[in-house]
């Protein structure tokens, strides 16, 4: 039986089920084990030991600890290592990263390890690479590990950090209560345990950072979303003298220089916030555990070094879990074990793109069907859209009106627009343009794309000949117009490569984008327009 496994990317945590990260752990476990007690026997059974297999490691962005790891954990499997050295390499020269990388697919190497500044890289070469393998019939399918890609995420770090925090739990996987302390608005470790802590039954989660430095609200609702118990602290001090605190802490180191003059003029307050001092240690519960992924600021560290020969002391073996989780995530994706998996159904997500959110319903027999109209004059033929953005003031709901038309193509000839007030007292807008005007299907889409929960009026004969209600697609993606706006993202059209955006609706009624997970209204998915 072959390894669902093999040639898989792992671009976002999530790439991997709850399942089979569980799995995962256990197989970290006993390679874990095995190295302790010497045994080349089991050793030589997680081993891709294949000369010709092609490990490439492509780190964009300065690292040392991930890069490193990556390297012995590649060098473990006596494979083929290589490196890009991207000072001189042709990316730095404005050269495509998918034509660098589908060369380099092209030569036998089956599994790159990418960091970079750009959000949503790993996927993007994902998706072109497997293409340019099956154009060049290739033997392989070369997979991507995401070894940080700027805000967003770093979801090898997320295991081996969860395998820490297991291994404090017994490996119980019933439940975790966790504070994450310290720079939570940047930190991309943080960020990638809003799905990463999913492997646990159940989760509490302690956020303790001044507000400069909170996490985003995106990934607080998407903790809640996945059924997190949350709270928020502003400092340390205020969570041990107000909170039942938790036994496990996992600090992140605050990049205060990210964020401009304002805050560093009041980084001693911020810093003070977050920092653990010697008085906060009789709050501690016993077995306490701190965590770090390393490394710490050496001028003023949110652990200080006087911690380092305390019980406390989680992070040291945190940084040596790295090279054993990666050793294994290698010889999953490799093929080399993983053929013992069982998949579990509902491991992964159902595709949701044949969700139906373009309903016709039967237009109403009521005579005011009839009173659409061009100022005095009833309309004959032609569109009227309806209940757009219902709820909104009425300056937001003129300047979406104009982006709904241009959207639409609909700027050219007759028609109007204007805001009514209703018996509930709330805003809508209205759209009308008289004349017969064919829409198709791809018509419809974008105007669910733009003007979700709207209703479409198609007048023919001076009655509501067809009647369309709008919800929020599962997914937009193939609109020339769509634009992620983040410009840290691979689909932004800032980073010139020509990567079409893509969204999919989220729990809460945002779009996220495919790429760097950035959540936007539908209102802001668009390209900007002069």
């Amino acid at each position: 039986m072959s390894s669902v496994f093999a040639s898989r990317s792992l671009n976002v945590i999530d790439d991997l089920s709850i399942n089979e990260r569980r799995y995962f752990f256990t197989k970290v476990k006993e390679l874990k084990d095995a190295i302790i007690a010497g045994d080349e026997k089991v050793l030589d059974s997680f081993r891709i030991n294949d000369p010709d297999f092609g490990i490439y490691e492509v780190f964009l962005e300065d690292s040392t600890r991930t890069k490193e790891s990556f390297r012995n954990a590649a060098n473990f499997h006596h494979v083929k290592v290589s490196e890009l050295i991207s000072s001189s390499s042709s990316i730095n020269k404005g050269e495509s990263y998918a034509d660098t990388f589908n060369m380099l697919s092209g030569y036998h190497n089956s599994i790159f390890i990418v960091r970079s500044k750009v959000e949503g890289l790993t996927k993007w070469l994902s998706e072109e690479c497997t293409e340019y393998a099956e154009r060049n019939n290739l033997p392989y399918r070369p997979a991507f590990i995401n070894a940080g890609d700027g805000k967003h995420e770093h979801p090898t770090q997320e295991l081996l950090d969860e395998f820490s925090f297991l291994e404090d739990l017994s490996m119980d996987f019933s439940s975790i209560h966790v504070a994450l302390v310290g720079d939570l608005y940047h930190g991309r470790t943080v960020h990638s345990k809003a799905d990463g802590l999913r492997i646990f039954d159940h989760v509490k989660v302690d956020l303790i950072a001044p507000e400069e430095l909170m996490m985003p609200e995106s990934y607080i609702e998407k903790m809640k979303e996945n059924g997190f118990e949350v709270s928020i602290y502003s400092s340390i001090e205020e969570y041990l003298k107000t909170a039942d605190p938790a036994k496990l802490w996992y600090f992140t180191r605050p990049q205060l220089e990210r964020m401009g003059e304002r805050i560093l003029q009041k980084q001693e307050i911020l810093r003070e916030a977050i920092t653990f001092r010697k008085d906060f240690l009789p709050y501690l519960k016993e077995g306490t555990r701190f965590y770090h992924p390393l490394p710490r600021h050496k001028e003023h560290p949110t652990i200080p070094t006087w911690l380092d020969k305390t019980p406390l002391n989680g992070w040291e073996r945190q940084a040596i879990n790295g090279m054993y989780c990666r050793i294994v995530l290698l010889s999953l994706v490799g093929g080399k074990i993983g053929d013992d998996y069982v998949p579990v159904p509902g491991d992964h997500v159902t595709d949701r793109r044949t969700e139906e959110y373009i309903i016709q319903v039967e237009p109403s027999k009521d005579k005011k069907d009839k009173n659409y109209s061009e100022g005095v004059r009833p309309i004959s033929d032609g569109i009227v859209i309806d209940h757009i953005c219902k709820g909104d003031d009425p300056g937001s709901i003129r300047n979406h009106m104009r982006l709904i038309s241009s959207i639409l193509g609909l700027d050219d000839g007759r028609g109007g627009e204007w805001v009514s007030r209703g018996s509930d007292g709330q805003y809508k807008g209205i759209i009308f343009r008289p004349g017969a005007r064919p829409l198709e299907r791809k018509d419809l889409k974008r105007l669910a794309a733009v003007a979700p929960h709207c209703t479409l009026n198609i007048i023919r004969d001076g009655r509501v000949a067809e009647k369309y209600r709008t919800h929020m697609p599962p997914r937009i993606y193939n609109f020339d117009d769509l634009c992620c706006q983040n410009e840290a993202c691979i689909s932004n059209p800032v980073n010139g490569e020509g990567v079409p955006a893509s969204f999919y609706r989220t729990p809460d009624g945002h779009f996220a984008c495919a790429y760097c997970g950035r959540f936007h209204s539908f209102k802001e998915i668009w390209k900007k327009r002069s």
